[in-house]
């Protein structure tokens, strides 16, 4: 059964807001505009099936430089043949860094064709809520596992967030326990930024906490009038709640290497149009 990204979109103290301050202070630091970014393909969901040559050909007039696949009906490489694929990335003059994917099927082979076309990482999607802390605590055996396949054919591997990960169970955070029982050397996380906001945690608190083991992030924006954990209220990045700007400077300084827009709404717009005023902010951001 393919991996359904509709599956994970479920829609689900800690800690606080103060590293936004001294982020702000570090902002002096700046070394730059954000250059470098990538795509969520899921972002273009609606519209990628259809012709994803077009689509990823608009994805890279935009200024995109690097994808994020998913596992869809047409498969991670949309169709095509992975060197094929590869071919048309760099055609396009942008590379595939990464796939969100089924980890229960056929994982060893995909590791493997993965690191075949210089892929940097493998992600694990979505786990979900779960009933007890154990849980997670298996799921962090299960991606030390997962790590070391990858590990194997010269790649790495990488867990989501949502917001379930920031939600207490048995007295402990999930997000807490998956990091501080997987393997820095096998196991990565990707901070998806707009659920770390949704479960009222503070991003920058967690990248200075646990540095140098989110190394993707998921740029993605809240709109202004969304009710507190409220999950279904994603807007073009710049419009919304979230004050990019100081959260990527840490998440920079911090190790993340890989900054990735993801957009789940369109009220008023179209995904290519958002796809590409996304872009449009991203350029305008100093790090």
């Amino acid at each position: 059964m393919l991996y359904s990204r509709r599956k994970f979109l479920q829609t689900g103290s800690m800690l606080t807001a103060a590293g936004i301050l001294g982020a702000n202070k570090l902002m002096a630091a700046s070394s730059g505009n954000l250059n470098t970014f990538g795509l969520q393909l899921w972002t273009l969901r609606d519209v990628i099936y259809n012709d994803p040559k077009d689509v990823l050909k608009q994805v890279a007039s935009f200024g995109y430089k690097q994808v994020e696949s998913f596992e869809g009906k047409q498969g991670i490489f949309w169709g095509m043949e992975a060197g094929e694929f590869k071919k048309y990335m760099d055609d396009l003059g942008m590379a595939i860094v990464s796939s969100h994917c089924d980890i229960n099927k056929d994982f060893e082979k995909k590791a493997a064709t993965a690191a075949s076309i210089g892929m940097k990482y493998l992600i694990c999607p979505y786990k979900g809520p779960q009933k007890s802390i154990d849980d997670f605590k298996k799921f962090a055996d299960e991606f030390n596992a997962k790590g070391e396949i990858c590990r194997k054919n010269g790649i790495r591997f990488a867990y989501h967030n949502h917001d379930y990960s920031f939600k207490m169970i048995d007295g402990k955070i999930p997000e807490d326990v998956m990091l501080e029982n997987t393997d820095p050397d096998l196991v990565d996380f990707e901070m998806d930024i707009y659920w770390v906001v949704t479960a009222g945690a503070s991003p920058e608190a967690y990248l200075k906490k646990y540095e140098n083991r989110y190394r993707l992030c998921h740029i993605k924006d809240r709109e202004k009038n969304a009710a507190p954990g409220v999950g279904d209220a994603s807007c073009v990045v710049g419009e919304g709640s979230i004050d990019y700007p100081p959260i990527l400077h840490v998440a920079k300084k911090c190790g993340v290497q890989y900054f990735i827009v993801e957009q789940e709404k369109y009220a008023g717009t179209t995904p290519i149009l958002s796809a590409k005023a996304d872009a449009a902010y991203l350029k305008t951001i100093k790090i």
